[in-house]
């Protein structure tokens, strides 16, 4: 588990970004979706909305693990996290974060039998942020290969368990 402070770093990182690719087991094989965030905080437990019907949730049924993955290459900022994920189906929180942009993917209404959220509990990852231009990243590299040394490209930490 991370630190409140790691938390707030991570949620920092993801919270622009918004949309996240969800990998979930699909039999033998990786199969991912994009997924977005709707929640306005983050205390290691992300929330989507989901179709109660759908593929995902049988997949989560089946292996609750699952790694979420979020790419902002304009900022050079990338975030995997890794966790266990569950459908539920929760009123108050349908409630809480429901918006016109989740609106249109239910069109039937909010209350409809087959609106929950999936529950993401988040257990370990790792971030790798470079502010750096791709002018200075290159200088960087080049610098370092004639130095016989690694480049110094931003920050990268893994945390969890």
């Amino acid at each position: 588990m991370s630190s409140p402070e790691h938390k707030q770093k991570i949620w920092d990182l993801i919270k622009n970004i918004k949309t996240g690719m969800l990998t979930t087991l699909h039999g033998g094989e990786l199969r991912s979706r994009p997924m977005v965030l709707v929640q306005d905080e983050y205390d290691g437990t992300l929330w989507f909305y989901t179709d109660l019907e759908s593929e995902k949730v049988l997949e989560l049924e089946r292996d609750s693990e699952v790694c979420l993955a979020f790419a902002d290459p304009d900022s050079q900022t990338f975030v995997s996290l890794t966790g266990t994920g569950r459908a539920i189906q929760n009123k108050t929180l349908v409630d809480k974060y429901w918006n016109s942009f989740v609106a249109a993917w239910f069109p039937q209404s909010k209350n409809a039998a087959n609106v929950g959220m999936l529950e993401i509990k988040i257990h370990k990852g790792e971030h790798w942020d470079s502010s750096s231009s791709a002018m200075v990243k290159s200088v960087k590299t080049v610098t370092a290969k004639m130095k016989g040394e690694q480049p110094d490209l931003g920050q990268h930490e893994k945390f969890g368990t």
